[in-house]
This record gives C-alpha cells, structure tokens and sequence, in this order.
C-alpha cells in the first residue's frame, strides 16, 4: 500500500502563493495538484502535479469539485468553490492563510451576493489590498500547521 499523503488542490489560475505551495507540500510529505485553464501555464515541480483545462469560465471549478475528498485542503479564494470544498469534506484555506469553516460560509457568500449586486447596479466596490510579503509567510505558516494536523489525526 502507498504511504499516506495529504494533498493540497489548488484553484490555480490567480493563486500568488503557488511557490509557497510547493515548497510547503515537499517540506511536509504532501502533494499538490494545481488546476489551471489553458491560459495560465503552470511549472512542473517534484510532488506537484499541475492539470490544465479548457478556458471556459468554470472549467477549473468543475474539475477540482470532481477530484476533491475529504483528506484534501483545497487553496482558493472563491467563496463558491470552497462552499463545493467544503461539502466534500476537504479543509479550505485562503491564499491569504484565512481557513474557511462551515461556520464562516454563509456569511462569505451572502457578502459576495451582495457585492454583486451593488456591481451590477453601478456601484463600484472596495478589491482586496494588495497582496503582500506578510500574507505570503501567513499562508505558509498556516497550510503547514494544518498539513501536520491532518496528519497527526490520521495516524490516530
């Protein structure tokens, strides 16, 4: 039989901490599979295997919710794909290390609803702030801690 390893899916095609991701799963044991369209070529790295999709709007999406289980962390910043992660059982983590629980998904999406809204009817929204060294080093810190957690639970 082959060795337990946690594996981390990632929403690849805005992902900033896709280095970070690779250095982490090598440095804990782990895989990663990076899902992109067509559109963003992705490097192949030792325990990263990358699949590429066709560009349509959802295609990434489609893919990960149909590889995704429960010994998964799925890496995305898409409130609508973690709430698919989420279903599946897998641990959801931001690329900014906020984890994402059951308890936190209503509120996310209900926010993106009406943001959407405000958008459609004129009104411009506040974007995220710039993404920056500190947040790459949290995320880190955090796949790393719950890669281990994971682990730790599984051996129990």
């Amino acid at each position: 039989m082959l060795p337990y390893r946690n594996r981390v899916v990632v929403d690849g095609d805005a992902c900033p901490v896709k280095t970070e991701i690779g250095r982490t799963v090598r440095s804990c044991g782990a895989t990663a599979l990076m899902v992109s369209s067509n559109a963003h070529a992705l490097a192949r790295e030792p325990q990263v295997e990358v699949v590429t999709v066709d560009a349509g709007p959802q295609s990434a999406d489609l893919y990960i919710a149909n590889v995704l289980t429960s010994r998964d962390v799925l890496v995305t910043g898409d409130y609508g794909l973690a709430a698919i992660g989420l279903a599946r059982g897998s641990a959801v983590l931001t690329p900014r290390g906020h984890r994402i629980t059951e308890a936190d998904i209503d509120g996310l999406l209900a926010q993106r609803h009406e943001s959407a809204k405000l958008r459609r009817g004129g009104l411009r929204t506040k974007g995220p702030k710039a993404f920056s060294s500190k947040d790459r080093v949290r995320f880190q810190q955090k796949l790393t801690q719950l890669l281990l957690e994971m682990q730790e639970n599984r051996d129990r």
